[in-house]
């Protein structure tokens, strides 16, 4: 154990202000893995730390709704990559896709069952996001609910895109979301030294940093990188799962 003390469940209750329907917005996020029950127990060990835990173990969070999802790798899966994919809000689905399209993105996946639909997509650099229509305040109330209560309550902090020409790769998502700014969508520069493909990487809080990390190594994952405070303590990490998909932890 790290012996960090336990988090006070109140510094959650801002959480309540992200939880509204916009565009731009991330507040799930999925991936389809192979080995897909080593995967649930390693990100269950991982988020479930702290004594006050945002994640539950079957990574649900303290609300019982499934902001982050493991999907095992199957044939209806096959055209989608080993990497996590965020879930961006917008106006009109169909229309983001068609300027995706017209600005060198591809689609991977697509619901046509309805008439909002879904649509799982590249950018022209590879990395793969989601896109829904906005969600309802009804869709949101069981979140609102427990952080307005100040329950600990497990969100994606934020996603971070490194590349290597970022002014285009922004200008590729203003298109798709019809809008100047990214909303919770960050593109940064890549570090020269940085030989990885783009992802985009969940920040995910948890309430024990330290711990996190320590597991993660037991459970055959790697860290990438920490960002530590002045007094040595990790802040937030970027690792990569036992499979090799690339994920962010903060200290919640």
């Amino acid at each position: 154990m790290s012996g960090r003390p336990a988090r006070d469940p109140r510094a959650l209750t801002g959480a309540a202000s992200r939880l509204t329907p916009r565009v731009g917005a991330v507040l799930s996020a999925d991936v389809a893995v192979p080995e897909h029950e080593r995967e649930l127990r390693f990100y269950a060990r991982v988020l479930t730390t702290g004594e006050q835990p945002l994640w539950r173990d079957d990574l649900m969070n303290s609300a019982g709704l499934p902001v982050i999802g493991l999907g095992a790798q199957s044939d209806a899966y096959a055209c989608l990559p080993l990497q996590w994919m965020p879930h961006v809000q917008v106006a009109d689905v169909a229309a983001s896709v068609e300027r995706a399209l017209a600005h060198g993105g591809h689609v991977l996946l697509r619901d046509e069952s309805g008439a909002a639909g879904w649509a799982v997509l590249s950018d022209p650099k590879g990395a793969a996001f989601g896109l829904i229509p906005l969600l309802s305040a009804g869709d949101l109330s069981p979140m609102r609910d427990a952080a307005a209560e100040g329950a600990p309550l497990g969100l994606i902090h934020g996603v971070t895109l490194a590349v290597d020409d970022a002014a285009a790769t922004t200008a590729f998502y203003r298109q798709v979301l019809g809008r100047d700014a990214l909303g919770d969508l960050r593109v940064v520069p890549k570090d020269d030294a940085d030989a990885e493909p783009p992802v985009w990487i969940l920040h995910l809080p948890v309430g024990d940093l330290a711990l996190s990390l320590e597991r993660a190594r037991e459970a055959g994952g790697a860290v990438l990188q920490v960002t530590r405070s002045a007094s040595g303590q990790p802040q937030d990490a970027v690792l990569r799962d036992p499979v090799g998909c690339r994920f962010g932890l903060v200290q919640g």
